[in-house]
């Protein structure tokens, strides 16, 4: 179920699901909002504020708050995995020549992506050949990686544009912004998995799409019900439930990301920190990990 709370949002995978039911329903009046949490120092001063996020929503989500709203406009910067979100044709290109330049961990030529799909999932896999409208070979001289997230693209519904990261994006406009990653980084943390690692990636995307209708709501409603405990839950199944991919695609980023927010804390800006709401939950979690740093994390919403 939680595919969507561990790919990357470029390209427009999801780390959650959109918050509507059925893609391009309006919502109504959310009874609750997602999880924000405010950092202090040791003498009880407002250092920063951490917000997981999701890349990609349908038309009509209301996940503002007056609360948020608040520590937006307080923020001196905003810090993001990405921050060049619109930039597609760069994006695009960047994306291109890493998905073909054959320096993964894959050996010699790729070969038919068909060979590396499990055979129990066949059939979901040219489903979604079929959705995407290409032909049979049309990723075979992919990297598996790139093939996975393209494919996850394929399958998701949710508009990238409506994503929070970009309309936070838009509120710092005029104020500092600061990528924790930027999307070469980003991109090549699944370029140097090793192929093993490559495929586990690929044949869960394809086997998550079978219940992707039934799970999007689910993912949702528990992300703007803002339902840590559950959301916890869903950082450790799945594909993250992979060690090798939990501590490349999560756990080592997370680690990365709080050395360096601590050294944005020491600079004496308030940074508001925005990144995949899988990024925040559990023991390797950014408020965990920033609790373990001296810092006090409390949830305000």
């Amino acid at each position: 179920m939680n595919l969507r709370l561990s790919l990357t949002g470029l390209l427009g995978a999801l780390l959650l699901a959109g918050c509507s039911d059925r893609p391009g329903e309006p919502a109504s009046e959310p009874a609750s909002y997602p999880v924000l949490w405010e950092l202090t120092n040791a003498e009880g001063e407002i250092e920063g504020w951490l917000f997981g996020t999701i890349h990609a929503l349908p038309d009509g989500v209301q996940w503002r708050s007056a609360v948020l709203d608040e520590a937006v406009a307080a923020a001196d910067v905003l810090a993001v995995e990405v921050a060049a979100l619109d930039d597609g044709v760069k994006l695009g290109e960047l994306f291109t020549r890493l998905a073909f330049d054959g320096s993964s961990g894959a050996s010699g030529p790729p070969g038919p992506l068909a060979a590396r799909v499990d055979p129990a999932l066949a059939e979901q896999y040219q489903e979604l050949l079929t959705t995407a409208k290409v032909r049979r070979s049309h990723f075979d001289a992919m990297e598996t990686w790139a093939a996975a997230l393209t494919l996850a693209q394929v399958a998701q519904q949710a508009k990238a544009e409506n994503g929070v990261d970009r309309a936070l994006i838009r509120d710092f406009a005029g104020r500092e912004i600061v990528e924790f990653e930027g999307a070469e980084t980003q991109l090549r943390i699944f370029d140097d998995l090793p192929e093993t690692e490559q495929r586990d990636l690929l044949n869960a995307v394809i086997g998550e799409t079978e219940d992707y209708e039934r799970d999007i709501g689910k993912l949702a409603r528990v992300w703007q019900a803002g339902d840590a405990e559950q959301l916890s839950e869903l950082t450790g199944e799945g594909i993250l439930a992979d060690p090798e991919l939990y501590e490349a695609l999560l756990a080592g980023r997370n680690r990365a990301w709080a050395a360096q927010l601590e050294n944005l804390l020491s600079a004496r800006a308030k940074p508001f920190v925005a990144v995949g709401a899988a990024h925040m939950f559990g023991a390797d979690g950014l408020p965990a990990l920033m609790e373990a740093r001296g810092y006090t994390v409390r949830r305000i919403q």
